[in-house]
C-alpha cells in the first residue's frame, strides 16, 4: 500500500502517515522502529525529548533502507530554546541518529511563559539550521495562533509544519485554521485522544458498518481532513493495521458524525501550549 504525500510550503513533500515513538523505551525503540519498517512505514517522528532518538539511528541502520527512502522527524528539548543550545542540540540529535541531516526540525514546545517570552529567536535559530542544511525543512508544534501570528509577522518566515493535538475529542479548529492560514500542515499528535476515543459509541457504529476498527476509522477521519497523521503501537498487528488505511473512505455524513464528538478544552489529552513550561532534566 503506499502511503501519499504532502506538498509542504518550501517545495519539499512529506509522507501523510508515519510512526511516532513517544514513550517507546529507548532499549525497545530499535526493535519497534524496524517492525514499523517491515509494516511499510517510511516517516518515523521523534524527539530529543524522547531519548529515543539513538534507537530510531540504529533501525536506519539495519534496516538496509536508502536515506532518502526514509523521513526522519526530531524536535527541540524544552531546555535547549537559546541559539546556541539549539545549534548544539541539532548536531548531538544527528550524531544520536547518525545521520547528516533531519528531514524535519521542530520546536517542540513555544514556552511562552519561558525565555522572557522569546520563542521568536528560537524560530529565527531553526531557518537558519535549514538554511545551514542541518535539517531540510524547519517547523513547529504546538503553536498557538498568536504564536504562530508572530513568529511570522517578526521574521517573515512561515514554519512547514505545526504539530498539534487533533483528534475526535479536541478538533482544535482554531489553531487548525491558523496553521492553514500560514500555508503551513497540521500533524496531529495523540490522534485516538491515547485510546481514548476507541469505545466512542459512534465511532464504534461506524467502525462495524466499515467492517474497520475504530482506530482505522479515526486515523482515516484525520487523513481526509488533510492533517498529517503518526500513531505509535508496540504491537506488530496493530501497526500494521493502523498502516491500512488508505484502501477505504469515510462519508461525508461519517466525517460530520466524527468531527461533531469534538469537546473543546474538556477533550484535551495533554497540556494546554499556553501553561506548558516544563524543562526536563
Amino acid at each position: 500500500m503506499t502511503v501519499p504525500t504532502l506538498d509542504l510550503n518550501d517545495g519539499t513533500t512529506i509522507p501523510q502517515l508515519g510512526f511516532g515513538v513517544f514513550q517507546v523505551p529507548a532499549e525497545d525503540t530499535k526493535a519497534t522502529v524496524l517492525q514499523a519498517f517491515e509494516a511499510g512505514y517510511r516517516h518515523i517522528d521523534t524527539a530529543q525529548m524522547y531519548q529515543n532518538e539513538q534507537g530510531v539511528g540504529e533501525a536506519i541502520v539495519e534496516s538496509g533502507l536508502a536515506r532518502d527512502e526514509i523521513y526522519v522527524t526530531t524536535k527541540l528539548n524544552n531546555g535547549f530554546h537559546r541559539p546556541d543550545d539549539a545549534r548544539r542540540s541539532l548536531e548531538d540529535s544527528l550524531e544520536r541518529l547518525g545521520l547528516d541531516r533531519v528531514d524535519l526540525f521542530l520546536i517542540h514546545w513555544p514556552l511562552p511563559t519561558r525565555y522572557d517570552g522569546d520563542y521568536v529567536s528560537t524560530w529565527q535559530t531553526m531557518v537558519e539550521l535549514r538554511d545551514a542544511g542541518k535539517t531540510t525543512s524547519a517547523g513547529v508544534s504546538n503553536f498557538q495562533p498568536d504564536h504562530l501570528d508572530r513568529i511570522v509577522a517578526e521574521t517573515g518566515q512561515a514554519p512547514v509544519i505545526n504539530q498539534i493535538e487533533v483528534h475526535p475529542y479536541l478538533t482544535n479548529d482554531q489553531a487548525r485554521e491558523a496553521t492553514h492560514r500560514h500555508s503551513a500542515l497540521v500533524e496531529a499528535w495523540s490522534p485516538i485522544a491515547q485510546g481514548a476515543v476507541l469505545d466512542d459509541p459512534e465511532l464504534t457504529t461506524i467502525a462495524e458498518e466499515l467492517g474497520r476498527s475504530t482506530a482505522q476509522v479515526t486515523l482515516r477521519w484525520h487523513v481526509q481532513r488533510g492533517d498529517i497523521v503518526f500513531p505509535k503501537s508496540v504491537n506488530p498487528k496493530r501497526m500494521q493495521q493502523n498502516f491500512a488505511i488508505f484502501d477505504f473512505e469515510l462519508s461525508e455524513e461519517q466525517m460530520a458524525t466524527i468531527t461533531g464528538l469534538d469537546r473543546g478544552e474538556d477533550g484535551r489529552t495533554g497540556p494546554n501550549p499556553d501553561e506548558m513550561d516544563i524543562i526536563p532534566d
